[in-house]
């Protein structure tokens, strides 16, 4: 198990970047080790893995407007980045992780409607998407739809199982549900 994990972490910091994005194939193998992983060290190294590959595309044009929208969102710029996120999403309608970040940017506007409408295309494009899946969970809750936000946290522990905060988050939902019926 040690030895695998290893070697997908050899792999993963020596390959070419040239096609990462959802589509890469790194993923699978990296998805399979987070499905084993259990220590808290590993499973964070996986998970930093995936989201670089995420965030990593072969058009140069989808990286530099990835890295403003994310500046701009993180210094609250929110109209800039929605710009930027905006015509991201409308150039590169096949690139997951533009729609995750759009995404998570009507969640801080309270777009939930529209937060939950990217979360659907991110899913629809990356299926595994964990920080989709957790935030779809949030979303939910907000909304105080928990018989679906149950769903997303036990779809996020299906491809996640060791996820830090999807237990946690199902066991509040599934408390929140069982206070609704009394």
């Amino acid at each position: 198990m040690i030895s695998r994990l290893l070697l997908i972490l050899a792999i993963s910091l020596t390959s070419n970047f040239l096609h990462a994005d959802q589509t890469d194939e790194r993923l699978d193998d990296l998805f399979a080790a987070l499905q084993e992983a259990e220590n808290a060290r590993t499973i964070q190294i996986t998970e930093s893995q995936i989201w670089e590959i995420w965030l990593q595309h072969a058009n140069a044009d989808v990286q530099q407007l990835m890295l403003v929208g994310t500046q701009r969102m993180n210094t609250q710029r929110y109209a800039e980045a929605m710009v930027v996120f905006n015509r991201l999403t409308d150039i590169f309608p096949d690139y997951a992780e533009g729609w995750n970040k759009r995404a998570t940017l009507h969640y801080v506007l309270g777009n939930l409607d529209a937060s939950v409408s990217d979360i659907h295309k991110t899913l629809e494009l990356e299926p595994r998407h964990f920080g989709a899946l957790s935030g779809l969970g949030m979303v939910l809750i907000q909304r105080k739809e928990l018989s679906k936000a149950k769903r997303a946290f036990e779809d996020l522990i299906e491809v996640h199982p060791n996820s830090p905060n999807a237990k946690q988050n199902l066991e509040l939902v599934e408390e929140q549900l069982r206070f609704s019926v009394i």
